[in-house]
């Protein structure tokens, strides 16, 4: 008897030996794609580590479904159609339930097509040009009416600007977006010639010229006013011009899109300081939700010198809202989890709630930060909360359209034919 007890007792522990390890491998997989190296890996690589703090965080609350969650990282090296071939990988090959990733216009575009076609969920986490809404995207980032318009109204405002210099990198978010704002101020009674535009590619430098040319603007008297969706390290030289140039932020004010905390760091701020940006998020909003964030940040990254940023605060938004509608659907199959997701609230960083809503975008707050000489971000204006809107009403084809998932199902829904113009997204 005493034999059969100790085969029993064998048995028992190699069981459970067999299903605790049975439980470690039976994981909820996500995907990571955003770019480790290339030249946009020093925005993405902190998207990376935001993606990476949060599954950390989730996993020490006991997981999810009773499931331990796990990031599969890819990298797409900064080239748009590896982005593609990464998330197909992802979906496919490593069967991943939603991909965290993208931050190029370029690169979502490119992932685009694969995750409508493996019906995939991705979670995007930049601001970005509208015009568009997929079904499987979430859009945790701003579209133009929560950054760009928001920015142009302060600029009128509050600083008095009365001709616009709409400088961008050549691509398709900086395009789309100054299209849009071309519209509006002429909507507004700006005259055709205060407006200039300009576009100049990835890693432009000689910024004489068009400096001179923005200068010359305001040889009438009236306040000019920079709109800035100039990209990357191309900003360090523009700055430095308008210095040489003996242009201060009070005579020609300076409101960018794509300049951040990242952006600043390490930098020699001395010729950006006054100048300003628009977000939805800055480290420098003062509350206890943000506080525990930088705080549980600079734990994670054993850095106390890692800043944080809109994008990042996007990234938490996007995940614990995909939490939230897990567990609310009880599966992380994608089609429940989307009609899980429409309405979910979860807090942002500024001390509001973020709630998903039928188009796909989040409601969030616009600040306006005045740029100091360490870095951050002095706070001189913010919203409450706004509804984002995928497609503009300031373009003529867009303003007739809507974005109603769970309800029309339709991303592209004529409000003039009441029909829906394509399901799939605007590539």
């Amino acid at each position: 008897m005493k034999y059969y007890s100790s085969v029993l007792a064998a048995a028992l522990v190699s069981v459970g030996l067999t299903s605790a390890s049975w439980a470690q491998e039976d994981t909820i997989k996500i995907g990571v794609l955003h770019s480790l190296s290339g030249t946009m890996a020093i925005s993405e690589t902190t998207l990376k580590d935001t993606v990476l703090m949060m599954v950390e965080q989730q996993n020490a609350k006991g997981g999810l479904l009773g499931k331990k969650i796990e990031a599969v990282v890819v990298d797409p090296a900064s080239d748009w159609p590896l982005f593609a071939e990464k998330a197909r990988e992802l979906i496919s090959v490593n069967g991943v339930d939603a991909i965290f990733g993208c931050w190029t216009s370029v690169s979502r575009k490119s992932v685009l097509p694969v995750i409508e076609e493996l019906n995939g969920l991705l979670f995007y986490p930049v601001q970005y040009e509208g015009e568009e809404s997929s079904k499987n995207v979430i859009y945790t980032g701003a579209a133009p009416n929560q950054q760009a318009i928001p920015a142009v109204d302060y600029m009128a405002e509050e600083l008095g600007v009365e001709k616009w210099a709409l400088l961008g990198t050549d691509y398709v978010y900086p395009r789309t977006t100054n299209n849009i704002l071309d519209a509006y101020l002429k909507g507004k009674g700006v005259a055709e010639g205060d407006i200039f535009v300009n576009y100049t590619p990835f890693g432009h430098s000689d910024w004489s010229k068009i400096v001179a040319d923005v200068k010359a603007l305001g040889a009438d008297g009236k306040k000019v006013g920079v709109v800035s969706t100039i990209n990357g390290d191309a900003n360090i030289g523009f700055y430095k011009e308008l210095a040489a140039a003996g242009i201060s932020a009070e005579e020609i004010p300076v409101i960018a899109f794509s300049v951040g905390e990242e952006e600043l760091a390490g930098l020699d701020t001395t010729n950006l300081v006054g100048h300003l940006a628009a977000w939805n998020y800055f480290q420098s909003a003062e509350n206890d939700t943000n506080k525990a964030f930088i705080d549980e940040w600079h734990k994670f990254t054993e850095n106390d010198k890692r800043v944080t940023n809109d994008p990042m605060e996007a990234t938490v938004i996007g995940f614990n809202a995909w939490v939230k509608a897990v567990e609310k659907a009880g599966t992380t199959d994608t089609d429940p989890v989307l009609d899980a997701i429409v309405g979910v609230e979860v807090p942002n960083l500024t001390g509001g709630m973020a709630k998903v809503l039928p188009n796909h975008h989040l409601t969030k707050p616009v600040l306006i930060g005045e740029i100091r000489a360490d870095g951050q971000f002095d706070i001189v204006s913010q919203t409450d909360e706004v509804a984002g809107d995928a497609w503009t009403d300031f373009l003529p084809e867009s303003a007739k359209l809507d974005s109603d998932w769970p309800g029309k199902k339709c991303g592209m829904w004529n409000t003039e034919t009441n029909s829906c113009v394509q399901e799939k997204s605007n590539y």
